[in-house]
C-alpha cells in the first residue's frame, strides 16, 4: 500500500479499523460443556473507505479535474459516487484482477472494465 500511494496519479484511501467484539469460531456451536476463550475470534470492520472514495470522486467530478476514474472496489456503497461522476461526464473504469467477480450492480454503473494482472509480474 505504501508503494502504491507514491505512484503518480494514484490515491490510496484507508479507513479506520473498528473492533466489533468477539464471535463464535464455529456456528452452530456443537461441543458439549462451557464455552472457552478459544471458541471465539475477534471481529473487526473497516469503516469510512467508501465515504473517502466517494468524496474524492464527487470533488474531481464537480471540478472536472479528471476525465476518467479507475476504481478498484467491490463495495456497492460506491455506486452513488459513480452515478454522480458519470452524470458529470467522467468515465468510470472498474479495475478487475484475476479471480475477482465484480458485483453486478457495480458493472451496471461503470463505463468499462480495466483488467490488470495481480500480483504484478
Amino acid at each position: 500500500m505504501h508503494e502504491l500511494s507514491h505512484k503518480d496519479l494514484f490515491a490510496v484511501r484507508r479507513g479506520i479499523l473498528k473492533f466489533r467484539g468477539f464471535v463464535l469460531s464455529k456456528i452452530p456451536y456443537t461441543q458439549a460443556g462451557p464455552l472457552q476463550d478459544s471458541d471465539f475470534n475477534p471481529s473487526f470492520e473497516q469503516k469510512g473507505v467508501d465515504m473517502r472514495i466517494g468524496l474524492d470522486m464527487a470533488i474531481f467530478s464537480s471540478n472536472r479535474a479528471v476525465d476518467l476514474i479507475a476504481l478498484a472496489t467491490n463495495d456497492t456503497d460506491c455506486i452513488p459516487a459513480m452515478k454522480h461522476a458519470r452524470r458529470s461526464g467522467i468515465q468510470i473504469a472498474l479495475v478487475t484482477v484475476p479471480g475477482y467477480k465484480p458485483a453486478p450492480e457495480l458493472l451496471a454503473h461503470c463505463d468499462f472494465r480495466r483488467p490488470i494482472a495481480w500480483p504484478a509480474p
